[in-house]
């Protein structure tokens, strides 16, 4: 037997439970040409780093088809592939404790059914109560030795990557908190928008062109289907208005997996000289649009840094030797 229950309604009857901790956020990502997906989750009151810790090690150790994780904090993003239906995951205390056992497509809906035993299995539950669920089915009811196993239902959405270079000048601005403040911006004004990630991408220092560190930045949202094109008309202007530079440039990329192409490409960038023509090669090897703002120039850092935002920390390294 399952049970179906609202947020509203799961969050009431764990209420007073004071081992249950809820997770604050849990969002679904599609590629479904692809057939992948990126489930991002906030840990427990969006503080909890042991449990995100935890999670990361055996969620991705334990699930079949979770094929890349990475932990920022209390947030986590696994990338799975997608099932064709549900399936169940044999358990083992300690050693398989818990799964991401499916990730299945049901119309304009996700359903990722997660099992866990003990402390694993109460999680299954809480996430039930975290924002952006839309309903969850319990099957087993987890807490002590007991197995919890439960499918949240999440909204269909979508990865929009956006890189931005050169909107700063010698003597005023800033890209990467541009940038931010415009992501932000967007969240607020577009409905069922979710502000991802930012990464600043340090590109070739000795680039004669730069304005002082020589960085790029990228930054990634979940956006419900159909409204990229809005997102992107939205920054565009927004980039259009707040740049102090006649070279600012622009690109954006709809999807979960980098591709090789535009990895290679981004590489070059960190360690050489690279070409507008280069940039504009790569883009369109990798499935990435380039959009000229003020000038061309800015394309080169716009297309690189889109390979790096799922990577903050290797975007921010100098080439070796440097």
């Amino acid at each position: 037997m399952v049970d179906k229950y609202d947020r509203a309604s799961i969050a009431g009857l764990l209420s007073g439970k004071k081992w249950v901790s809820p997770h604050r956020r849990v969002t679904a990502v599609l590629d479904e040409g692809r057939g992948v997906a990126e489930i991002i989750e906030e840990h427990a009151r969006g503080t909890c780093l042991g449990g995100s810790a935890w999670s990361l090690y055996h969620y991705t150790k334990n699930s079949k088809d979770v094929y890349w994780s990475k932990r920022e904090g209390p947030r986590i993003f696994y990338k799975v592939r997608i099932s064709a239906a549900q399936r169940p995951t044999e358990l083992v205390a300690s050693y398989d404790p818990a799964s991401i056992e499916s990730v299945v497509v049901d119309g304009g809906r996700v359903r990722v059914t997660y099992s866990g035993l003990a402390g694993a299995g109460v999680a299954a539950l809480s996430r039930g109560m975290a924002k952006g669920v839309v309903g969850i089915e319990v099957s087993e009811y987890g807490g002590g030795k007991k197995v919890g196993r439960a499918t949240l239902l999440l909204p269909k959405k979508e990865k929009l990557i956006v890189g931005i270079d050169d909107t700063d000048r010698a003597d005023e601005g800033a890209t990467w908190s541009l940038v931010n403040e415009l992501a932000n911006d967007v969240r607020s004004r577009f409905r069922g928008v979710e502000y991802l990630e930012h990464a600043i991408v340090q590109l070739y220092p000795q680039n004669p062109h730069k304005t002082q560190n020589c960085v790029a930045i990228a930054v990634s949202f979940a956006v419900p289907p159909g409204s990229w094109r809005g997102v992107i008309r939205a920054f565009r202007e927004m980039l259009a208005e707040h740049t102090l530079s006649k070279e600012t440039g622009m690109a954006f990329f709809r999807g979960i997996d980098i591709p090789a192409p535009l990895r290679e490409y981004a590489d070059r960038a960190k360690t050489s000289m690279v070409t507008v023509e280069e940039a504009r090669a790569a883009a369109k090897a990798g499935g990435v649009e380039a959009i000229p703002i003020t000038g061309e120039r800015g394309i080169i850092g716009a297309v690189a840094s889109i390979a790096y935002v799922e990577d903050p920390d290797a975007a921010v390294l100098l080439p070796k030797g440097m």
